[in-house]
């Protein structure tokens, strides 16, 4: 799992390159149809970073309205309910600042890789616990690569096609 755990900080100090001249006025800006901003993006992964972490034994530590604001059937909009609620995605989104997102990133970062080192392959190996992915991911280990590569490096790539439509300047590095 080491290369995973090397890939997924990579592409995460990827992501925080990407927004580090964005301001927090920016962050939730949704020019020509694209349809997620990076203050939901970075949300989001917090939030899928803390559910895949229930299945290798992580304590929940994210409060109610991560679901509805950040979980898989979200919407950047989906702002009508909870403590953070806003009547529209204007900075900060639902009350998390682009500081506030990216220390909850860095938090959810630390807790995975944390735990993920201290698996051994027979947990690694384990059958996912929910059967309805069993095709999709047969093993933890399965669910674990797509988590932290697939599903992480797909939601960047949104955050870059955003940067590109917001007509921010290239990066001074590429993603390789």
């Amino acid at each position: 799992m080491e290369p995973i755990l090397h890939s997924f900080a990579y592409s995460l100090d990827y992501l925080r390159d990407l927004i580090a001249d964005v301001t927090d006025e920016s962050m939730t800006e949704q020019p020509n149809g694209i349809a997620n901003h990076p203050s939901w993006t970075i949300g989001h992964l917090v939030f899928i970073a803390q559910a895949i972490g229930g299945v290798i034994g992580i304590e929940p530590w994210l409060g109610e309205e991560w679901a509805q604001q950040f979980g898989p059937r979200s919407k950047p909009g989906d702002l009508s309910a909870g403590p953070h609620a806003s009547p529209r995605a204007t900075p900060p989104f639902g009350g998390w600042s682009k500081d506030g997102l990216l220390n909850a990133l860095t938090t959810a970062q630390t807790k995975l890789t944390t735990a993920v080192k201290s698996l051994t392959d027979a947990e690694l190996d384990a059958p996912f616990p929910d059967p309805s992915y069993a095709d999709v991911f047969p093993t933890v280990r399965h669910a674990l690569t797509h988590v932290l590569l697939g599903h992480t490096a797909f939601h960047i790539g949104q955050i870059s096609m955003w940067r590109h439509a917001m007509k921010f300047p290239p990066m001074a590095r590429s993603y390789e």
